[in-house]
C-alpha cells in the first residue's frame, strides 16, 4: 500500500510541532497544511515545516486535498474544531482530551458516524511496551478479571509553565487543570484496562498555585460497568515531580502496573521524556522475574528513540492505515468518551456533592 493520507493541522503551538515531526516519520501520513486564527504564528509554523498556511479546514480541503485533520488547539476548542472538520468531510484525530464534556464527546461521535468519518483521540502511551504488556496480560487472563485499579499522579507545574501560554490556568481557555491537561493520558490507560465508566465520585482542589483559577489536585473513586473499582489521586502540587502510575489488580490476586512518567514529567516544547516508562509492579505467577529484564529492555529501547514524538508517530500511522484499510483505529471516539466521563464526573461531583452516574 503506497498511498499516504493527507493531513492538515489545526493549531500551531508546542505540541503541534511534535506532531509535525511525528507525521513526517509515519510511512502512510503526509502533512500538507496548517490552519489557525493567528495568521502571523500560523505562517511562521507553516514556513518552518514547509506547509501551506490556510484560514480554515474548508480551505485546507479545497486547496490541499486534506483528508484528515489533527487538532492541537486548547481544550475548549476541540469540539468546535472537530465539528468544522466533519462538516468539511475530514477524518478527525484530536489531542487529548477528546472533549471537556460527555455531551460534546457524544455529539462528536454522532457526527463522525453521520459523515462516515473516523474519530480518534491522541493516546500515545498505549504504544509504550510496558503498557502493552498489561493489556496483553489482561487479554490472556493472567490477572483474572481486572477489578481494582489505582491511578496516581504526583507531578509539578511551576508558575513559568502556566505563564508560558496565555490559555493555561483558566477555566475559559484551558477548561481545567491537572484533570483535563495532565491526567487524561492515565485516565485513558485506566479505561483501556478496566472498561467503560459507570460512576464517578470525586473532588478537586488548588493546593499551592494561587496564580491559576483551576485545579492542581483531585481525588476520585471510579466504578466501571464491569463492576471494577478504581481510586484516582492526581496532583501538580508536588515539587519536584515524583511519578505517574497506573496499577491493575485482578480477581486472581495477581497485579500488573506501569510507571508511565517519572520525575518532573514531560512538558511539550520545554523538556524531554526524562525517564523511560517501565513495569514497576508485576506479580503474575511464574513471571515475577521478568520485570527486571523488561526494565533493562525498555531503558535500552528508549535510549534509541526520541520519546517526545515517537509514540505519536505510531498512533498516527495506525490511524492513517485504519482509514486506508477501512478498519477501526486502535483508539476510538468511544475511548475518548470514557475519559470525558471521568473529567466531567469529577467536576460535577465536586459541585453537586454526590456521585455522577452514566
Amino acid at each position: 500500500m503506497n498511498k499516504k493520507l493527507r493531513f492538515g493541522l489545526i493549531g500551531y503551538g508546542k505540541v503541534a510541532a511534535l506532531h509535525a515531526r511525528a507525521l513526517a516519520a509515519a510511512p502512510h501520513c503526509e502533512l500538507v497544511s496548517v490552519s489557525g486564527h493567528n495568521k502571523e504564528k500560523r505562517d511562521a509554523f507553516a514556513s518552518q515545516w514547509k506547509l501551506a498556511s490556510r484560514d480554515g479546514v474548508q480551505e485546507m480541503v479545497q486547496k490541499d486535498g486534506v483528508e484528515a485533520v489533527l487538532i492541537t488547539t486548547p481544550h475548549p476548542r476541540h469540539y468546535f474544531d472537530a465539528m468544522d472538520a466533519f462538516s468539511a468531510g475530514c477524518h478527525v484525530l484530536v489531542e487529548k482530551p477528546l472533549s471537556l464534556s460527555v455531551s460534546e464527546a457524544e455529539e462528536m461521535m454522532r457526527q463522525a458516524q453521520a459523515t462516515g468519518r473516523f474519530l480518534s483521540v491522541i493516546s500515545q502511551r498505549r504504544w509504550y511496551p510496558a503498557c502493552i504488556r498489561i493489556r496483553e496480560a489482561i487479554d490472556q487472563g493472567l490477572l483474572g478479571s481486572p477489578l481494582l485499579g489505582q491511578l496516581t499522579i504526583l507531578g509539578w507545574r511551576d508558575e513559568e509553565y502556566y505563564r508560558s501560554d496565555p490559555w493555561r490556568g483558566s477555566w475559559e481557555h484551558e477548561g481545567g487543570g491537572v484533570i483535563v491537561n495532565q491526567a487524561p493520558h492515565q485516565f485513558d490507560l485506566l479505561c483501556w484496562y478496566m472498561g467503560e465508566v459507570a460512576e464517578v465520585y470525586g473532588a478537586w482542589a488548588n493546593v499551592n498555585h494561587p496564580y491559576i483559577e483551576v485545579d492542581d489536585s483531585a481525588v476520585a473513586t471510579v466504578r466501571f460497568k464491569s463492576g471494577g473499582l478504581s481510586s484516582v489521586f492526581i496532583s501538580n502540587s508536588q515539587k519536584p515531580g515524583i511519578y505517574a502510575k497506573v496499577h491493575i489488580h485482578g480477581s486472581s490476586g495477581a497485579s500488573a502496573g506501569v510507571q508511565t512518567d517519572g520525575g518532573a514529567m514531560f512538558i511539550a516544547g520545554r523538556s524531554g521524556v526524562l525517564e523511560p516508562p517501565y513495569n514497576d509492579l508485576w506479580t503474575v505467577p511464574g513471571q515475577e522475574a521478568l520485570r527486571e529484564q523488561w526494565h533493562k529492555e525498555d531503558k535500552a529501547f528508549f535510549a534509541g528513540i526520541d520519546a517526545t514524538w515517537y509514540f505519536f508517530s505510531l498512533q498516527e500511522e495506525d490511524f492513517a492505515r485504519a482509514i486506508l484499510e477501512g478498519r477501526t483505529p486502535a483508539v476510538s471516539g468511544r475511548d475518548g468518551l470514557q475519559v470525558a466521563r471521568i473529567i466531567e464526573g469529577i467536576y460535577r461531583s465536586n459541585k453537586e456533592g454526590k456521585p455522577v452516574r452514566y
